[in-house]
């Protein structure tokens, strides 16, 4: 028998450039210790714990969470890529409502260095090397950032396929900036508009600017998953439910297909959402608030497409239209999205969570989207994994 699982505390610290923040260690816990509180528990009720974080020694999760107690309990250290943060989520979901466990505890937190993301390992080839190996045909500029290569690379793919104009990139750049001015934990809270993402330094001429791409940060964020039985018998709130989730890595399309979009996980990104959709008993038209894995602009929009809120080639006629921000049919990436808040790649996962539960509660404020009641929350990591999560507001 499997139980219903809300949640009932999140946590999140503001997101800093590398550099400027705490050690990972502090950041994991103070976001733990948040969730705990926003929760009504201490520490000694969670019965299990998922850490993710990227860049760092095995048991790092450990390490962050012995600064808020030492209970004896599992702790499992998740690594996912970009998708790291939703994937402790997804394992701390699957705990609950197997019915192991009646509170589980996912943290995510990442300390990173200024630059584009790079392999701490020499001595061996990389995990993405069959996706690089089709990046190298496909799209050639060995000698640029390999994320910018593929992320732009699949941008330019849609491009050239449905005429997509680099300004709709550019509109969809300004719109997170717009959202992340009413957002205090975001690490860039300043405006920009269409016209000066186009004016920015370009990275690949005529395909990204520097402010089509998110930047390095670092950051920590928490969320606490419990029973219904358990919610019932110790008076926690139950008005956030994670009613559909799903898990997908990559099919045979995404290298057979020879085709950027698919190489930056479209396919999985479809099939996750498909069977969250199927578990949730919603689909795309029943979202109000969506937060999806904007690491490049170009991304956001075949994330619309991947999930279904348009059709294939249609992504810039729904950013044309208005429909992904306020007054729109759905308000996308209301935190300022991973372009405009940061993008510490454990804790995004967590982030997005952190900002939907918000959202479902009705506490987001300055960002709150009117009258939501049910969210979708998508993150994505190549190599590869695509999270889907739908979060319901439940009446009293």
């Amino acid at each position: 028998m499997t139980s219903k699982v809300f949640v009932a505390g999140v946590g999140m610290i503001p997101f800093r450039k590398p550099g400027s923040s705490g050690s990972y260690d502090e950041m994991g816990a103070q976001a733990v210790q948040q969730a705990l509180a926003d929760a009504g528990i201490g520490y000694e009720a969670v019965q299990q714990a998922y850490a993710g974080y990227v860049y760092g020694d095995s048991t790092c999760g450990q390490k962050a969470l012995y600064r808020v107690g030492m209970s004896g309990i599992p702790v499992l250290n998740v690594n996912n890529n970009c998708a790291t943060g939703s994937s402790a989520l997804f394992l701390a979901r699957q705990a609950v409502q197997s019915g192991a466990v009646d509170v589980a505890l996912a943290v995510g937190f990442e300390q990173m260095n200024p630059g584009a993301l790079k392999s701490a390992w020499t001595d061996r080839a990389p995990a993405l090397e069959r996706a690089n190996q089709i990046v190298d045909e496909l799209v050639g500029n060995p000698d640029m950032p390999k994320a910018i290569r593929q992320f732009a690379g699949a941008g330019l793919a849609h491009m050239q396929k449905y005429g997509t104009r680099l300004e709709t990139f550019a509109k969809i750049r300004a719109k997170a900036s717009r959202h992340a001015a009413r957002n205090p934990l975001a690490v860039f809270r300043n405006e920009v508009t269409t016209e000066e993402v186009m004016a920015a330094p370009m990275l690949w001429e005529g395909v990204i600017t520097r402010l089509m791409a998110c930047p390095p940060t670092c950051g920590g964020a928490a969320a606490i998953v419990v029973s219904e039985d358990y919610a019932r018998r110790h008076g926690l709130r139950m008005d956030v439910q994670i009613t559909g989730q799903a898990m997908a890595t990559d099919l045979p399309s995404t290298y057979a297909s020879r085709d950027m979009i698919r190489v930056v996980g479209f396919d999985m990104t479809r099939l996750a959402a498909q069977r969250a959709y199927e578990e949730a008993g919603v689909g795309p038209k029943d979202v109000d608030v969506i937060e999806l894995h904007d690491c490049f602009a170009q991304n956001e929009l075949l994330t619309y497409e991947g999930l279904g809120l348009c059709a294939e080639g249609e992504g810039a006629k729904l950013v044309d239209d208005g429909d992904n921000t306020y007054g729109g049919r759905w308000v996308t990436n209301p935190s300022g999205g991973l372009l405009s808040k940061g993008h510490p790649l454990g804790a995004t996962g967590l982030a997005q969570c952190y900002e939907l539960t918000h959202q479902m509660r009705g506490t987001a404020k300055d960002r709150q989207v009117a009258g939501a009641r049910v969210a979708l929350q998508h993150n994505l990591g190549l190599g590869g994994a695509g999270v889907v999560t739908i979060y319901q507001k439940v009446s009293a």
